[in-house]
């Protein structure tokens, strides 16, 4: 079992802005995706303050967010990298299972990737995941590299508060016609 510690709440700008977009999409009618809460078993409390202060993850989770957008099913999971190299040991083996099994059931994977010294978010579409994540197992490098990421797909950030990555779904939904 992992133990819940400060490390869990790298990210959680970056889903805070996720959940003003979800939330808007869901306000507008464009989509309904929640944040999946990681279930934790707590061991210790602070009886005074009424806080959790040791806890263990009770499984492990899939990804971050599921749902609906327009009648397609996606899920995905964000990170945050703070360097121009993102280690591929923050995507963990059980979330690509989940993402490629999610998949085959005809739904949308993907990661949001936000590099924060460059402020900006990519759209990390589920098939050049897969290249990244399957190029290590070759003997190539266990990471990427920000100038990896494709252009096409950088999310634009507005407002310095929203996410909007309902356009990137739809080129990733363009791309993917093409193949087929």
């Amino acid at each position: 079992m992992a133990v819940w510690n400060s490390r869990g709440l790298r990210g959680s700008i970056l889903e805070e802005m996720i959940n003003l977009t979800n939330e808007k999409y869901r306000e507008k009618k464009l989509a309904l995706v929640q944040k999946i809460p990681t279930s934790i078993r707590p061991v210790q409390f602070d009886k005074t303050n009424r806080h959790i202060t040791l806890a263990y993850f009770d499984q492990k989770s899939t990804v971050d967010y599921i749902g609906a957008v327009q009648g397609i099913p996606v899920c995905f999971d964000a990170k945050e990298c703070a360097s121009d190299t993102f280690p591929l040991q923050n995507i963990h083996a059980h979330q690509v299972a989940f993402m490629k099994d999610f998949e085959e059931q005809g739904g949308i994977s993907f990661l949001l990737i936000y590099f924060s010294k460059y402020e900006r978010c990519f759209y990390l579409r589920f098939e050049k995941m897969m290249e990244f994540w399957n190029r290590q197992f070759c003997g190539e490098r266990k990471h990427f590299k920000y100038h990896e990421m494709e252009p096409e797909f950088e999310i634009p950030i507005k407002n310095a508060t929203f996410i909007h990555y309902l356009e990137t779904i739809n080129q990733d939904l363009l791309v993917r016609k093409e193949k087929n």
